[in-house]
Parts: structure tokens; sequence; C-alpha cells
């Protein structure tokens, strides 16, 4: 007698996830969205691999992106990494093909990444990232349009109101130089981005540990955290704090003119906060960095971050190629959408059902589904002829929009009974005309919804 085979547990990595329709769908309706707004903004895109030599990838982050860092040997013997980011991949990227695209060059740059580190809500050790750059310019103009942009990506994705908090590495620079601090910048500021993860406390502990001050320097440099107020106020503050300063005041007017032109942009005064404590926790950052939160959910932390890295490219070419952009953290932020309530319920990339009334009929119901397709409406026949409570009951719960019923009589008549599955209104449509009617009654906004009905899904 043969053995029985063995049934092989299905699971999943710890820290990786399958990703179910729903969240899939919602996923990349957002994706559509974010490309529109990058584009709109004169962005093109571009891709990397996922695996790169390591030591493109190692010691460009930090020492924490280095251990989390998925590192192996492949079968060719070669020293190859899974990318943590898509910024140093982007500098390898331009450093290779600069010659080719020109400068400055904006493009944007939508994948995976991958990080080994503890799992937590809304963070994986696999996620995707939507990066948006420009690289070849020092102008603030750039700096100004990754705000922009910022602001245009989420009011986008109708995620509710928000804020981008703002601050300058060259202004931290400035402040731990004036505290003779300068040589300690790195595990200083590292420790510094940590303060809305492990508190004052926390933060002060890891600088003595890792960076060698006492607590009064600690203290020093977590004051910048006590500045508060309007963008103008704070603003006020640093400047008393890097008055002896040249970095540090170049930084400040180089902050205020960003600030004021993102104003003139269109940005919301309201949406806009100077944070001093705000370091980014990457090595490369060398100029004004953004974190942005969503004001219901602040807790989950920033969905799209960023800054200036005029340096990083200069490890692997010759040629001068500043660069600014940031990240929208998309798996983040469709994490804080599910917790508010924000995502669609259902499961189907179409809108519209088909109920298999009478099987005799099945060709006529292919070919009408046939038709709606070729006028560019998505639609589904359902695939048993059970009974018609059991199929509508389907189509509800796949978040279908409009059912389709017709029995043999519709199909006499040249009539088409349509029901609004979400509140069971009922209507009676000719067949001869359904496509045209049917796209007008999928153009009507649903109700609650923050997603756009694209009636063109098949």
């Amino acid at each position: 007698m043969a053995d029985t085979p063995r049934i092989i547990q299905p699971r999943t990595l710890k820290g990786f996830r399958d990703i179910l329709p729903a969240t899939m769908l919602a996923r990349e309706e957002l994706l559509e969205q974010v490309r529109g707004v990058f584009r709109a903004h004169g962005y093109c895109p571009f891709d990397t691999p996922a695996l790169e030599y390591t030591e493109i990838l190692l010691g460009k982050g930090s020492a924490e992106n280095d251990r989390q860092m998925y590192r192996f040997t492949d079968n060719g013997g070669r020293d190859v990494a899974l990318r943590f980011d898509l910024t140093v991949p982007l500098a390898r990227f331009i450093a290779q093909h600069a010659g080719g695209l020109g400068v400055p060059f904006r493009g944007y740059h939508i994948g995976s990444v991958w990080r080994g580190e503890n799992t937590q809500r809304g963070r994986y050790r696999e996620f995707m990232q939507c990066d948006f750059d420009a690289i070849g310019t020092e102008s603030v103009v750039a700096d100004v349009e990754t705000l922009v942009v910022i602001n245009d990506l989420l009011d986008a994705l109708g995620v509710g109101e928000f804020t981008i908090r703002i601050n300058s590495r060259e202004i931290l620079a400035g402040v731990l130089e004036g505290a003779g601090l300068a040589e300690r910048a790195v595990p200083l500021l590292r420790a510094l981005d940590k303060l809305d993860k492990i508190g004052r406390d926390g933060v002060a502990t890891e600088m003595m540990a890792e960076a060698g001050v006492d607590a009064g320097q600690a203290d020093t440099v977590l004051s910048l955290a006590e500045l508060d107020g309007s963008a103008g106020e704070v603003l006020a503050g640093l400047a008393e704090l890097v008055v002896d300063n040249e970095g540090g005041q170049r930084g400040l007017a180089r902050l205020g003119e960003i600030i004021a032109a993102a104003k003139a942009a269109g940005v919301a005064d309201s949406r806009l906060a100077v944070a001093p404590a705000i370091a980014r926790g990457l090595d490369y950052y060398t100029g004004v960095v953004f974190e942005t939160t969503l004001d219901e959910l602040e807790d989950i932390g920033s969905v799209c971050s960023g800054g200036r890295y005029d340096d990083l490219a200069g490890l692997y070419t010759k040629q001068r190629l500043p660069g600014v952009g940031a990240s929208l953290g998309l798996d983040r932020l469709l994490a804080a959408m599910d917790e508010l309530g924000q995502l669609p319920a259902r499961s189907t990339a179409a809108p519209v059902f088909i109920a298999l009334f009478d099987p005799e009929r099945l060709h006529e119901y292919l070919g009408l589904a046939a038709e709606l397709r070729r006028a560019g409406i998505g639609c589904e026949v359902h695939t048993e002829a059970k009974k018609l409570g059991a199929q509508l009951k389907y189509a509800d719960r796949r978040g279908f929009q409009l059912a389709l019923v017709m029995g043999e009589r519709e199909w006499e008549r040249g009539i088409c009974q349509v029901r609004t599955l979400a509140s069971g209104d009922k209507c009676e449509l000719e067949l001869k005309t359904l496509a045209q009617d049917l796209g007008r009654l999928l153009g009507e906004p649903r109700a609650g919804s923050r997603f756009t009905t694209d009636s063109t899904a098949s």
C-alpha cells in the first residue's frame, strides 16, 4: 500500500502576507491615482531590479538597515541583497544612466522593498513604496515641488486631513556643531528620529549609549523637540539656536523659503508644521526632510516621508548628482485607511453582475456580457443557475454595484431588471440602450465612497 502523501501546512513567513482581493483592488486603485499625480507633475516611470550587488546597498542607509538587509550568496557565488528602499537603487541607476537620461531628471519608481525588522501595525517585512525624485538639481524649486506633490498625493487619495512635518538636516547639524557634538551627529540624529517611537527617556538613553554623550548633552539635543507653535514661531526659536552657525542659518533660510513657496503653490498653512526633532533615520539625507501623518491616526506613523540627499549618487560616480524626493508607504497607508473605514468592502473588479436566471439562454447572457464589455463596462456572468436569492447574495457579498436580472419575460420584452445592490432600488431598462443607461447609473457617485467608479474594469 502506497504511503499517503504528506500534507504541507499552508503558511507564510513571519512579517510576510498574502494580499486578498479586497485589499489588492484598493491597492491597485490607489496606485492608479498615485501614478496620475506623479505624471501631472512631470515625473516619468522607471524601474530597477529587486536584487542588487550587496556593495551597492551596504552602508548607504544606516547600521540598522544593514542589519535588516536580506543578504545571501546566489548560485553564481555573488554577494547580493534585496533592496531595503528605492532611493539607494535610484542613486545607482542615475549614476549608471545619467548620460542617456539627462539632468535634471524627474522620475517615479513603484516597487516592493524588504527589511527584516520587527513587524508592527502597518509595517511588514515586504512592503511597497511609491517614490518620486528630482535628480541633478540643488534648486529650492525641487524641494518645494516635493512638498507640493506630497500634498496633492494625499489630497487625491482622500485620506482626510494630514500634517506635513518639515525640518532641515542643515539646521540640526548647526545645532550640534554649536554644542560641540558635530562628530557624533550620525548616532545622535538616528536616536533623535526615534522620539515618537521610544519617547524622550528612551532617546536620551540611546544617545548616551550609542553616541557617548552625557545626560546634559543629550538634554541639549532633545530640547529641539520642545520648540512648538506655528511655523513662524518655531523658525524664530531655531534662529536663536543657530545664530552663530553659518550652515544652520543657511538651512533655516532655505526652510523658510520652502514653506513660503509651498503656501503660494496652494498648500494649506494648517497642513504645514516645522518639527525640529525630525531627522529621518537614514544617513544619506543632507537638507530638508519631510514626514507626513494622518490627523485622525497619527500613531500609525508617517505615511509619506523623504528629503534632500545631495551626496548619495557620489558613491557611484564623480558627476555631481544632488537629489530630493519622497516615498509614499502604500501598505502603511492602506492599513491606516482600513482602520479608519475608508476602504470599500468589495472583492470584484467589475461593477456589474449578470444573474444566470435561465440556463437555456446561456449564449444570450454571454452575448450581452460581451456587448457591455465592448462598451467599456466590466461585468461577470454567474457560473451556475442557482436560486435568484442566492445569486444576489453572492453579488452583494462580492461588492458588485448593479445586478442584471433577465428571465423569459424580460428577454421576450427586450428589457432588463436592474438592481442597485447597496440600496435595493430597482428599475427596468431597455436592452437596446442598456450599455448607455448602465454607464449613466455607474457614473453616479456612491454614498460614502472615497473611490471613483471605474466602469471600464473588466
